[in-house]
C-alpha cells in the first residue's frame, strides 16, 4: 500500500512560481508511474504531468514549457515545479501513483493564482 501526502500549495500572483511536493510512504523506486492531476471548481480532474520510473515525462499541452515534474527515489518524493502560473491553474492538485495494479491518490493541495 502507498500513502501520498501533498504539500506546497498556496496563493500566488499570476506569473509566479510554486513547487509542489508529494511525499510517499516507503520507497517509490518500485512505483512505475507517478503523476500530478488537478481539479478546478466545477470541472473534471485532469492530468497535468506524469513520470515513469525510467524518467520519461509527459505534460498536458496547457503546461508544457512552464511546469516540470521530477521524482527523487531516495527521498520518496515527487515534485511539480510550476512557473509562469496563470489564473486558470487555480485548482486542487493531486498526486497519483500506480502500483501493483492499483491507483493511489493524495488528499490534494490547493493552488490559487490570483492578483
Amino acid at each position: 500500500q502507498v500513502q501520498l501526502v501533498e504539500s506546497g500549495g498556496g496563493l500566488v500572483q499570476p506569473g509566479g512560481s510554486l513547487r509542489l511536493s508529494c511525499a510517499a510512504s516507503g520507497s517509490i523506486s518500485r512505483i512505475y508511474s507517478m503523476g500530478w492531476y488537478r481539479q478546478a471548481p466545477g470541472k473534471q480532474r485532469e492530468l497535468v504531468a506524469f513520470i515513469i520510473s525510467v524518467g520519461i515525462t509527459h505534460y498536458a499541452d496547457s503546461v508544457k514549457g512552464r511546469f516540470a515534474i521530477s521524482r527523487d527515489n531516495d527521498k520518496s518524493t515527487l515534485y511539480l515545479q510550476m512557473n509562469i502560473l496563470k489564473p486558470e491553474a487555480t485548482a486542487v492538485y493531486y498526486c497519483h501513483a500506480g502500483f501493483d495494479g492499483l491507483d493511489y491518490w493524495g488528499q490534494g493541495t490547493q493552488v490559487i493564482v490570483s492578483s
